[in-house]
């Protein structure tokens, strides 16, 4: 995620109540969607993915009365970018259970923005089974597609300009829930240069 500049530029655009009842109608919706949620395997995508996914199954569990398998699908060796940016650190991929096969699989991120994270994550999920349908869910919507992915659950669709960032803080994280909006920082001015 960007840095966003620490000013009154970032301003909350969700706040703890409204994550809360965001997860609760996606939670609904996937019941709905999946006649039941009898064969849904959730999985996030680190870091916030991860924490999104575990309070969607706890939500599921609510609805549906049966615990809900929940995991986590690391995606970082699958990036397009992986040359552009520094070396980072592996998360764990976590599948429960009795895996993906012939499962309904919920992805889980934070933000879609160009699409390219969740084709990462359908491509590692391409070497870990083969799912019976994918589905996604996600807390904002940013817009700014790249590749033709839309997500089937979306928590906020949330218009933006590229010159903006959107930052999601979960409390297992960051100590807090919200959805901040802000201005990206500048670049850098390089001295004789207009």
């Amino acid at each position: 995620m960007d840095a966003i500049q620490q000013s009154d530029a970032a301003r909350p655009v969700l706040e703890g109540p409204d994550i809360a009842r965001v997860l609760t109608r996606i939670a609904h919706e996937i019941v709905e969607r999946a006649k039941g949620a009898d064969d849904v395997v959730l999985l996030g995508i680190p870091t916030r993915g991860v924490f999104l996914a575990r309070r969607l199954a706890d939500k599921l569990e609510q609805i549906t009365g049966r615990a809900m398998p929940v995991g986590s699908l690391d995606i970082t060796m699958y990036r397009d970018d992986l040359r552009l940016r520094p070396a980072r650190t592996l998360a764990r991929t976590d599948i429960p259970g009795d895996g993906i096969d012939g499962r309904l699989v919920v992805l889980v991120d934070d933000v879609l923005f160009s699409g390219r994270t969740i084709r990462a994550a359908l491509d590692a999920l391409g070497d870990i089974g083969r799912p019976r349908a994918v589905q996604l869910a996600v807390l904002v919507d940013r817009g700014h597609r790249e590749l033709p992915i839309r997500a089937d659950y979306v928590g906020k669709n949330l218009p933006t300009s590229l010159r903006e960032t959107v930052k999601v803080q979960l409390a297992e994280e960051d100590g807090r829930d919200a959805v901040l909006l802000g201005l990206r920082e500048p670049a850098p001015s390089v001295p004789g240069e207009r």
